[in-house]
This record gives C-alpha cells, structure tokens and sequence, in this order.
C-alpha cells in the first residue's frame, strides 16, 4: 500500500477489552486496516459522533503526521524507529480518565507526566530528519486558528503548533460537539468505556502509521519500547 503521510502514534494493545470498545466506538480498526460496526447506544449517533476522528484510528499522536521529505525511505524510517524505542523506557501512569478538551473527548492520563513528554519530545526530535518542511499552505492552516508565539515558533521548526512544551498526551474519542451531546456522550463512555480502562496504564510500543490516499491511517509496525 502507497502512504501519503507518516505518523509515530501511541497504539493502544490490540487485545485489550477497552481498545476493542474503543476501536468499534470510532469506527476504524487501524490495525486490521478496515471498518467496523459501531455499537447501538440509545440516543446517540455513533457514527456521526466519531466522524472526524475515525480515520485517524484509536490513538494518541507522538510524533504528528509528515511527508517524508526528498532522499528519505520508509525502510530508513522504520529502522531509525526501531533504533529509537531501542533507547527508550516503557512509560507507566496511573491510569486514564475522560476530559472535555474544548467541545470534544478524549481519554487523558492520570499521574506525572514527565516521562510521557519525554518519550513525546524524543520522537519528534529525533525523527524529523525524514519530515519534508510544511509548505506554505500548511502553515497559514495551521496559524488561522490562533497560536500562541510558543506554538507558531514549534510550528515552524517541527511542522506542527502542539508538540514540545505544548504537547497533551490524549486519546481522542468525538470530534466537536454542541454542550448538550457532549453531555450525552460523555455519559454513556462513562458507563461503557471506562470501567474497560487500566489501571495502571502502560506504554510499552510505538506505531509507525500510515496515512493512505483516502485519509485513512493503517499500523505499519509496532516498535517496543526496550530502553
């Protein structure tokens, strides 16, 4: 399959209970590379809940999507990602807890963050050698929705306003919603989805993604983190 874009995500572990939930909640199963049925909640619309996420799978993004930039492969890509999660810890926290970032969900971690942002910097840093610069276009996007001088100044270095000191680690579950469905839907993920979550919870691999030509992100390879 030929990929327009890369990622590094967090990909929760295939075999668990609530990544399963959370999997079919979206809608895309990143790993399988196909759709699959959302479950029936009464007084909700799955699918249209989750839309703008979907594509992207169940994740949290550590290094954000890039073009590979002139000279660079995907094989040389994977093997510096391999290299990378060779020196890197597995992380533990205490857990994850649902959060309205703005008007969307998402699942956000519970305990010291320290390592988490660092294992966030070193996959930007150490990995952009292979990130084509952000055209010109991507960077009037990126600044028309308001950035903060932090934000514009990681922008231009790294291609993207939220990374470095403004990185949050979350998982994201809905794409914007009125305050009433928001409401809606955070209650039925509390009843459903969280008593799924783990406690604690561990990060033990990196993703290498993929982004197809129909927006769609596949898992190319996972990479434990063995640091």
């Amino acid at each position: 399959m030929t990929f327009t874009r890369y990622a590094i995500y967090f990909a929760p572990p295939v075999e668990a209970e609530w990544t399963k939930f959370a999997t079919n909640w979206l809608g895309w199963d990143m790993e399988a590379g196909e759709t699959c049925a959302h479950p029936v909640i009464d007084g909700i619309d799955v699918a249209a809940v989750t839309e703008v996420p979907r594509k992207y799978g169940l994740h949290a993004t550590m290094k954000p999507p890039f073009r590979l930039c002139d000279g660079q492969t995907v094989e040389a890509l994977s093997e510096a990602c391999a290299r990378l999660a060779a020196t890197q810890p597995p992380v533990t926290l205490n857990g994850l807890e649902m959060a309205r970032l703005g008007r969307f969900l998402a699942l956000r971690p519970l305990g010291d963050e320290t390592a988490l942002n660092a294992l966030a910097v070193a996959c930007v840093r150490n990995l952009d050698s292979f990130r084509a610069p952000a055209s010109q276009a991507e960077l009037d996007r990126r600044r028309a929705n308001g950035l903060s001088a932090e934000q514009d100044a990681n922008l231009v270095q790294w291609g993207y306003p939220y990374v470095m000191e403004s990185f949050r680690f979350h998982i994201t579950l809905s794409g914007k919603l009125d305050k009433p469905t928001l409401a809606i839907v955070q209650d039925a993920l509390e009843t459903q989805l969280m008593p799924l979550l783990p406690t604690p919870f561990r990060i033990s691999d990196l993703a290498l993604m993929g982004e197809a030509e129909d927006g769609r992100f596949h898992l190319i390879h996972r990479y434990a983190l063995s640091g």
